[in-house]
C-alpha cells in the first residue's frame, strides 16, 4: 500500500529521533561540568558593572577568579565593602573591606596654561593625538583633554573642561578604566580620603617646565620643607604626596608658588 511507503519512513526517524535524544540526554549528564555554586552566588553580590577595572572581563569572570583562589574576595574596588562582606560570607572567610579610591588626572594645564607645539587636527581621541609626536601639549607628560577617559568611564564621573580632564570624586567608584585608557599615563589612583593631590607630573627642571606650562611644578620643594610630618617630597623633580602620613593641614597648597597643589573636591 502507498501509505506505508510514508509511514514506515515516518516511524524509523522518530525512532530514530527518540532513540538519538535519549543518548544526548545521557551524554549531557555523563560529560556535564559542574560549576560551583559560589560563582553564581558571588556574581550576583558584585555591583554587575562589568567594567573591568579588577582586570577581568567582567563580575562574571572575577567571581570564578575568587572561588579558585587567584585573587582575594574584596578584589572588586567598584563595589566596596558590602560585596566585600558579602562574598567574604559566601566563601566562608574573614575579609577586610577595600579601601576606597578616586582616580585623578595628575595635571593643570589647560588650554590656558599649557603651551603648544601644533594645532592638532584629527580624530578626537587621545591615543590618536598621542601619536602625533607625544600630543600637542609641549609638556611630555600634560594631560592632551581628548576626553578619551571620560569617554570610557562607566560612572559618568570625568568631564573635560578647556581640554584638561577633570575627575568628580564624589561619582568616581574607583574601578581604574580610565587608568588604563589614558595613553600618557598621568591618571593616578588617590584614598577617597585624601584632602590634596598636586597636579603635575613634569619631570623636567625648573627652567624647561616654565616654557612648557604657566602653571607646572618647577621642582622648588617649598613643599616639601613646609610639610611639618614629611608627607610630601620631590624626587627626580616629581612632587608626590604619602597619603598614609599627610594630616590634610593644607601648608604644602599655600606654599605652592604655582599654585597646582589642589584641594580635592566631593
Amino acid at each position: 500500500m502507498w501509505w506505508t511507503d510514508i509511514l514506515i519512513p515516518a516511524a524509523i526517524f522518530a525512532g530514530m529521533g527518540v532513540v538519538l535524544g535519549a543518548a544526548l540526554a545521557i551524554a549531557s549528564r555523563i560529560f556535564a561540568v559542574k560549576t560551583d555554586e559560589r560563582i553564581e552566588k558571588i556574581t550576583e553580590a558584585l555591583p554587575g558593572a562589568n567594567c573591568g577595572g579588577c582586570g577581568y572581563s567582567g563580575c562574571a569572570a572575577l567571581a570564578e577568579a575568587i572561588v579558585k583562589g587567584e585573587v582575594p574576595p574584596n578584589a572588586c574596588m567598584v563595589g566596596g565593602e558590602k560585596s566585600a562582606f558579602a562574598i567574604g560570607e559566601i566563601m566562608g572567610v574573614a575579609v577586610t573591606a577595600p579601601v576606597r579610591m578616586h582616580a585623578q588626572v595628575m595635571c593643570s594645564g589647560s588650554k590656558h596654561e599649557a603651551h603648544r607645539k601644533y594645532r592638532y587636527i584629527g580624530a578626537q581621541d587621545c591615543a590618536a593625538a598621542e601619536k602625533m609626536g607625544g600630543g600637542d601639549k609641549q609638556c611630555p607628560n600634560g594631560c592632551i583633554g581628548l576626553g578619551s577617559c571620560a569617554a570610557a568611564c562607566p560612572y559618568d564621573a570625568i568631564r573635560v573642561e578647556n581640554f584638561l580632564a577633570v575627575v568628580d570624586a564624589e561619582k568616581c567608584r574607583g574601578c581604574g578604566v580610565c587608568v588604563n585608557q589614558c595613553p600618557k599615563h598621568i591618571i593616578r589612583m588617590v584614598p577617597y580620603g585624601a584632602t590634596h593631590w598636586v597636579g603635575c607630573l613634569s619631570v623636567e627642571v625648573g627652567k624647561i617646565t616654565r616654557q612648557q606650562c604657566e602653571v607646572g611644578c618647577i621642582s622648588c620643594k617649598l613643599c616639601e620643607k613646609v610639610c611639618p610630618v614629611g608627607a610630601i617630597k620631590v624626587d627626580n623633580f616629581v612632587a608626590s604626596i604619602k597619603y598614609d602620613l599627610c594630616t590634610g593641614c593644607g601648608a604644602c597648597a599655600q606654599k605652592c608658588p604655582r599654585k597646582i597643589i589642589h584641594c580635592v573636591k566631593k
